[in-house]
């Protein structure tokens, strides 16, 4: 199969410090790819890589075929036929909305250049803008810009650092939507970096999280949040609580809230302690159950509420109710549990 992006085992260091290492992927055209992790697991590192602004120590980078990076070897990024979009945006002050986008587009004629212009205001949505400057608009206007100026030259791959982290909730959660909404329309390939999931799981297909500079998951971000690897990605993704157990056979496990029977085996001899990973949606109320749980906080969501539950023996558990089953912080309710995606990992001592 032919990639768009192919990254093989590369190493990237600033001076002494490693700060990638040995990580690899691969990106089909119109895939949507997301790097997920921490600040400083050296996500914007590879991406600057990819981009061309920062040499690989070990491995290689190809785009479509060709070889743009390898130790002692850098092709330049004017020369990769890829587009950026900026955490800051990066838009030129002093330029208006339309000038901010023809601003990659010096080698093609004035005709062509109006005939983009208009193109990307109209499919980014930002109709009534073009002789703004960047000032002028809001931070969602000004991210609709820079992915208009990342797009109008029709780069081979888009890479997108953080795009959506200067934003409100709401504005972020909508504008990824829309932006992955645009990229499959045009088949565009890409690459988002980001530390926050919601940003990953809105916009990617495959998303890789990372940790010390290495991939430690690439998976749906469904697979990521139900059949986390490792407790690293159960910890870092989605709400969730590592709730003691004994395990009674392979697939079954004693634990608080009752024996849990899962969808999986696992070859530790019976009687192993092990830690379960308990997410919100595992939680359901039940007014009959003998199992008792008091209410330690509670957060109102709309649809739902988020309730931090503390067991008998005071762990805490996180629960997500209908909002109308309204309880009240130190009320108790009984609560059992409906765990579809068993999830375990040996206890540490």
């Amino acid at each position: 199969m032919s990639y768009v992006l192919e990254v093989s085992d590369i190493e990237c260091r600033y001076g002494n410090t490693r700060v990638v290492n040995g990580l690899s992927l691969v990106v089909a055209p119109g895939g949507l790819a997301c790097l997920l992790g921490p600040s400083g697991c050296g996500k914007t590192t590879v991406l600057r890589s990819i981009a061309g602004f920062h040499p690989v120590k070990r491995g290689t980078i190809r785009l479509n075929d060709q070889l743009v990076s390898q130790p002692g070897y850098t092709l330049a990024p004017e020369q990769r036929q890829v587009g950026m979009v900026f955490q800051d945006n990066a838009l030129f002050p002093h330029l208006t909305v339309a000038e901010n986008i023809v601003a990659g587009l010096r080698h093609i004629r004035t005709t062509e250049r109006r005939s983009i212009v208009g193109e990307m205001i109209q499919l980014i949505g930002i109709q009534g803008l073009a002789t703004r400057y960047p000032h002028e608009l809001s931070g969602g206007q000004q991210q609709r810009v820079a992915l208009a100026r990342a797009l109008a030259p029709n780069p081979s791959l888009l890479l997108m650092d953080e795009p959506f982290s200067g934003l409100e909730f709401d504005l972020r959660e909508r504008l990824g939507y829309e932006v992955r909404d645009l990229l499959k329309e045009r088949n565009t390939t890409c690459v988002l970096v980001t530390h926050d999931q919601l940003d990953a799981f809105a916009l990617g297909d495959q998303v890789g999280v990372m940790h010390d500079g290495k991939i430690v998951q690439w998976d749906t971000p469904y697979n990521l949040y139900h059949e986390p690897a490792s407790r690293f990605v159960a910890d870092f993704i989605g709400d969730g609580v590592l709730l003691p157990g004994t395990l009674l056979a392979p697939d079954t496990i004693q634990t608080e809230l009752g024996i849990v029977k899962g969808n999986r085996a696992y070859g530790w001899e019976a009687g192993a302690r092990v830690d379960l990973l308990i997410r919100p949606d595992d939680i359901v109320p039940d007014p009959n159950s003998p199992t008792q749980a008091e209410v330690a906080r509670k957060a109102f969501k709309g649809a739902e509420i988020l309730y931090t539950l503390r067991l008998s023996s005071g762990t805490t558990v996180l629960s997500l109710f209908p909002s109308h089953a309204n309880f009240e912080v130190g009320e108790r309710v009984g609560i059992k549990s409906q765990v579809d995606h068993m999830v375990a990992f040996p206890r540490h001592t």
